[in-house]
C-alpha cells in the first residue's frame, strides 16, 4: 500500500504552507504530494489567505522539491481550456524532472464558478466537455514530435497543433468519482488510476466493479488500472492525541473512525488492511486538513507506513 499526502488548500493555506507540508512529506518518505483544485472554501473554514492555483502551486513545488511525485485530485475541467492546460501540465512535468501525475474531473462545485465568473454548464454538458478534454490533452501529449494534432469536437476544435511542449515521459492520468455510467467508461479509456474519494468500502467495491466491466467491454485488462481511495486521516499516539487532532479540524473522533482513518497507528493499520482486502486498493490518499501539524505527517510515516508497505 502506497501512502500519499492529499491537501485541501482552499480551506486556508498559502504557498509556503503547502511547501512545508510537501517538503515534510518528501523527507518522511511519502510517495506523492497531491492537492485539490478549488477556488472557494467549503463549510466553516475562513479560507484565508485565499485560494491558490493548483498548477502554479505545483510548478513552484516542482522546483522546491526533488523526488516526491506531484499531482491533483482533481483538476476541474471547467476551469481551463484543454490546449493551454496540456501545455501547463507538460511544463510542470519538465520542471519537476518527470514527477507529475494528472487527475482530471468534470468539475462539480457551482459556488466557486459563480464566485469567480466561470461558466457552470449542465451536468451533461460538463461531462461532454470533460470527455473532449481527456481526448485533447492525452492526444496532444502522445502526438509524436514533429507531427501535428487536430481535433474537432462539439466544444473544442484544434487544427494542426504542434502539440508542444512534451512531458518528460508518459504522465499518469487519474480519473475518479461515483458516476455509474460515463465515469467508468472514461476511466476504461483513459485512466491509469481510478480514485474514489470519501466513500465507504461497499460503495467502492461497486464502483471499482463498474470500472472493471467498462474495461472488459473495450478489451482492456482491468488490472492495468490502479485502484485508490482518498480518506481523511487523524492519527495519534493515544486517544487524547487523536481527540486533540480531531478537534483541531472541527470533527468528531467517532465520525472520523466511521468515515475515514482515525485512531492509534494500530487502528489505522487495521483499517487500511481492511480496505485493501475488501476493495483491492493499492494506494491511499491521506487527506490532511491541519496543514500546520507537520508532526502528524511525520508520525504517520514513522508508525503507519512501514506496517502497510
Amino acid at each position: 500500500m502506497e501512502l500519499r499526502i492529499f491537501t485541501e488548500p482552499q480551506q486556508g493555506a498559502s504557498y509556503d504552507d503547502l511547501l512545508a507540508v510537501a517538503r515534510t512529506a518528501e523527507a518522511a518518505g511519502y510517495d506523492a504530494f497531491f492537492r485539490s483544485d478549488h477556488y472557494l472554501k467549503m463549510g466553516d473554514a475562513d479560507g484565508l489567505p485565499g485560494p491558490t492555483d493548483a498548477w502554479i502551486t505545483l510548478a513552484g513545488l516542482a522546483r522546491d522539491t526533488s523526488s516526491i511525485r506531484l499531482g491533483t485530485l482533481m483538476t476541474a475541467a471547467t476551469f481551463r481550456h484543454p490546449g493551454p492546460l496540456a501545455i501547463s501540465v507538460a511544463q510542470v512535468d519538465q520542471m519537476s524532472g518527470g514527477r507529475v501525475e494528472f487527475g482530471l474531473g468534470a468539475g462539480w462545485y457551482e459556488d466557486e464558478h459563480t464566485a469567480y465568473g466561470l461558466p457552470f454548464p449542465s451536468t451533461r454538458e460538463r461531462f461532454d466537455r470533460y470527455a473532449e478534454q481527456l481526448e485533447v490533452i492525452t492526444g496532444l501529449w502522445r502526438t509524436p514530435a514533429g507531427e501535428t494534432y487536430s481535433f474537432r469536437g462539439e466544444h473544442y476544435q484544434l487544427a494542426d497543433s504542434p502539440a508542444l511542449p512534451k512531458p518528460v515521459g508518459r504522465i499518469p492520468v487519474l480519473i475518479g468519482g461515483k458516476g455509474p455510467r460515463r465515469t467508468p467508461a472514461l476511466a476504461a479509456k483513459y485512466a491509469d488510476e481510478f480514485n474514489l474519494p470519501f466513500v465507504d468500502a461497499a460503495e467502492a467495491v461497486e464502483q471499482f466493479g463498474r470500472v472493471d466491466a467498462a474495461c472488459e467491454a473495450i478489451g482492456r485488462d482491468p488490472g492495468e488500472v490502479v485502484r485508490s481511495a482518498a480518506l481523511v486521516v487523524c492519527v495519534g499516539r493515544d486517544d487524547a492525541e487523536v481527540a486533540r487532532r480531531a478537534a483541531s479540524i472541527g470533527r468528531e473522533v467517532d465520525e472520523l473512525r466511521k468515515n475515514g482513518l482515525a485512531g492509534t497507528p494500530a487502528e489505522v493499520v487495521d483499517a487500511l488492511g481492511a480496505w485493501r482486502e475488501r476493495t483491492g486498493i493499492t494506494r491511499a490518499y491521506l487527506q490532511v486538513l491541519d496543514l500546520a501539524d507537520l508532526d502528524h505527517v511525520e508520525f504517520i510515516a514513522a508508525e503507519v507506513a512501514p506496517q502497510v508497505r
